[in-house]
């Protein structure tokens, strides 16, 4: 069998969970798709509510719709960004026989921290960080809560020794951010970073010692 090569440097899978912060996994998403990366999406029933919530958006249940609304807001190409169901068995995220290069959950609750250091895979969501894991495929928690229980803090030194990047949503200020899109973009940057994209979003800290 002759393999294609794909027209994507990187397939990247980013999931929005229920946690306040869906503004960094928007922003993700676009940026990744601008870097020309293919984008797999998962969106959790709370993550709508939070859309809402938070943004105002009223993101499709469906799929196909969902999938349709991302790619109109983002401008992404014919087949770079696709939706998946909360229960969709079938999408290649859930098998280790066709992972994709990259898994961010963006933001994360404290819930999937919980069920992914317990390897419970309740939705695709679960299975799919899972499969990152035993694939040993590159996985970065954007957690976001305040404060943290001793719970979820073994839960994620659990996650942290099987391979996992966790990267709570706690943006800088030493770059002088005078918009909350300056916040968002200080978190989403260090994301790209440990995923080896090129961007644009943050100057480096030291850059002027370097020219």
């Amino acid at each position: 069998m002759t393999h294609v090569p794909s027209q994507w440097p990187q397939t990247v899978a980013v999931a929005l969970t229920g946690a306040s912060g869906a503004q960094y996994g928007l922003r993700l998403i676009e940026t990744l798709v601008g870097a020309g990366m293919r984008v797999y999406v998962m969106v959790s029933q709370a993550a709508q509510v939070v859309l809402q919530m938070e943004l105002g958006l009223e993101v499709p249940s469906r799929p196909a719709e969902a999938e349709r609304f991302f790619s109109d807001r983002f401008d992404a190409e014919v087949g770079q960004l696709r939706v998946f169901g909360r229960q969709q068995w079938t999408a290649p995220v859930a098998s280790g026989s066709n992972p994709p290069d990259a898994m961010v959950v963006c933001p994360c609750t404290t819930g999937t921290l919980a069920n992914l250091a317990a390897g419970i895979s309740n939705c695709l969501i679960d299975r799919a960080a899972d499969v990152a894991m035993k694939e040993r495929r590159k996985l970065i928690l954007v957690v976001r809560e305040t404060p943290y229980t001793s719970i979820h803090l073994e839960n994620m030194l659990s996650l942290s020794r099987n391979g996992v990047v966790i990267m709570p949503a706690s943006p800088g200020f030493y770059h002088r951010p005078q918009r909350v899109e300056a916040l968002v973009d200080f978190m989403v940057a260090r994301v790209l970073d440990h995923l080896g994209v090129e961007h644009d979003l943050l100057e480096r800290w030291g850059r002027e010692l370097e020219e």
